[in-house]
């Protein structure tokens, strides 16, 4: 079953680039949705569902963090799975964010490999290679 993606990334060069990734990387991917921050995030919620957002944190408007704790808080019943993309790796901030409700962490740069890998996990599918 093909599930729907949202990447939400003020760079419109990272968010081809995580599509990209998500076209070759094997996984049953269907619609996939930009966002260039958390209130255009927001707002595309509003009208299409999706199995698991991509987000950066550090964008302008509303960041990646902003976005989590509206998305989560909204959706408290059945949350939606999110994956942190971003270039702040430190132990600290992979940590608040996991206890906002964040399922999934890749500090940029990644290896293709490793978001394929993320998403799998968040998103609960079975690799029967």
């Amino acid at each position: 079953m093909a599930f729907r993606v949202l990447i939400v990334d003020d760079s419109p060069v990272m968010r081809a680039f995580v599509r990209r990734v998500l076209d070759v990387s094997g996984l049953d991917v269907g619609a996939v949705f930009e966002a260039c921050d958390g209130v255009e995030a927001l707002e595309l919620l509003d009208r299409e569902w999706v199995d698991v957002v991509l987000t950066d944190i550090n964008m302008p408007n509303m960041d990646g963090e902003e976005f989590v704790a509206h998305l989560l808080e909204r959706n408290s019943s059945a949350p939606v799975p999110v994956i942190v993309i971003s270039t702040d790796g430190t132990v600290a901030r992979m940590e608040h964010l996991r206890a906002l409700g964040v399922r999934g962490y890749l500090a940029k740069p990644f290896l293709p490999e490793a978001l394929r890998l993320e998403v799998e996990k968040v998103v609960g599918v079975c690799d029967a290679r």
